[in-house]
């Protein structure tokens, strides 16, 4: 899916040897349907050439507030009519510090303060001790109160040699934020805590019974539900998936420690949302050593206990949080799914079949409710996971959600 398809960006770059990243940027944004005019700052040149930002978007390059290619030459007004944000990238202390203070005295910071209502996204890039200076994070402060969103910046080994925060983030970050701002903010204002991947529940310190449960949904839905606006809590069981941009991630094993992470936040949550493969049992008395096997070729003797209930628990508390469960059947997926929603006790309960859905990259959901089933079409986690926010949105007693 084209998820910036049919939207135009202003680029601008200024002088910081991150521009280079900017490239990278440019490419990735096109390659998610963004059409991409950029322009530049005198001091960026220094560090990559218009020509090579030109082969790269295919479009020419501005860097004159009178330049004669725009009608009128008022390059500083036609460039952002219809575009749908201004991102500078990388952003300079100095260009931080022009835009703070509403200074125009080149065609990149006239165009933002002559910019209207088109969002403003600021990614800063600059040494440790220009970006922790006071006017800096005055100038940031500003910034953000005038209603501009910052990128970052990131923190690590810097060009300098120095190492800290100050680093403009990597494209790929960058992109996600682009791609976040657009999102309708359904679930603005809200607290999101989801459980995602399997568990594991330790035989002796090598053995483990788990599932396959890759924890792609989970992951996707708390993405989602950050693009969406909520502060997004996510408890997680063992998965190899990076923690999605501005969630907060507590990383468990079994299923009694993940019990303990979500009742210890759950009555501090609008809604819950449990998406992980949680063990049914677990091994009652794990070996403190690794079990050998026996001469006769006999299987250890196993004993096992039942895992906690967590959506259960958590649907039982008083002024608890709305809560939206998940089942993975492999048959009569309407039957068993309505049966688990009413079992648990929840208003919403998310279902599918594992054979469509488990190590794949696609998933087809179905939704139960009070009303019925309504189906959501096979198509990326991703998307899934959006329209499933959107749903739950729809569901959930919010009030005034930003558009």
């Amino acid at each position: 899916m084209l998820e910036l398809a049919r939207t135009r960006i202003v680029l601008g770059l200024t002088g910081g040897i991150a521009c280079y990243k900017a490239a990278e940027l440019l490419r990735r944004l096109q390659d998610h349907g963004a059409q991409v005019d950029v322009v530049m700052t005198e001091a960026a040149t220094h560090f990559i050439t218009p020509t090579t930002m030109q082969a790269l978007s295919g479009r020419p390059v501005y860097l004159d507030t009178w330049d004669a290619r725009v009608a009128n030459s008022m390059a500083h007004i036609d460039l952002t009519r219809g575009a749908a944000a201004v991102l500078i990238a990388p952003a300079s202390t100095d260009f931080m510090a022009k835009l703070a203070h509403g200074l125009a005295d080149d065609l990149l910071s006239t165009l933002c303060v002559a910019r209207g209502e088109v969002p403003l996204l600021i990614a800063p890039a600059m040494n440790i001790e220009m970006w922790l200076h006071p006017a800096t994070q005055r100038n940031a402060a500003q910034l953000r109160a005038d209603g501009a969103m910052l990128l970052g910046p990131g923190a690590g080994e810097q060009a300098c040699g120095e190492v800290g925060a100050g680093r403009m983030l990597e494209p790929d970050q960058i992109l996600r934020a682009v791609i976040a701002h657009f999102q309708p903010k359904v679930l603005a204002g809200k607290r999101v805590l989801l459980t995602a991947g399997p568990t594991s529940e330790p035989i002796d310190p090598v053995r483990v019974i788990t599932n396959r449960s890759s924890g792609k949904m989970g992951y996707a839905l708390a993405r989602a539900a950050a693009e969406a606006g909520a502060q997004v809590e996510l408890i997680s069981g063992p998965t190899a998936l990076d923690v999605p941009d501005g969630v907060i991630c507590t990383h468990v094993h079994t299923a009694a420690e993940m019990h303990q992470a979500v009742m210890a936040q759950a009555s501090q949550a609008d809604i819950f949302i449990a998406v992980a493969a949680v063990a049914d049992w677990a091994v009652a008395h794990p070996s403190p050593n690794k079990l050998k096997k026996h001469a006769d070729g006999r299987p250890p003797e196993l004993e096992f206990i039942q895992n906690p209930d967590i959506l259960a628990g958590v649907a039982r508390l008083p002024n608890g949080p709305w809560c939206v469960g998940f089942a993975a059947e492999t048959e009569n997926l309407h039957e068993n799914a309505q049966a688990k929603r009413l079992r648990k006790g929840v208003p919403l309960l998310v279902g599918n079949l594992v054979q469509q859905s488990m190590d794949a990259d696609q998933t087809e959901l179905v939704l139960f409710d009070d009303k019925g089933a309504h189906p959501i079409m096979r198509q990326p986690k991703l998307d899934a996971a959006r329209a499933l926010i959107r749903a739950i949105a729809q569901r959930h007693p919010i009030t005034h959600p930003t558009p």
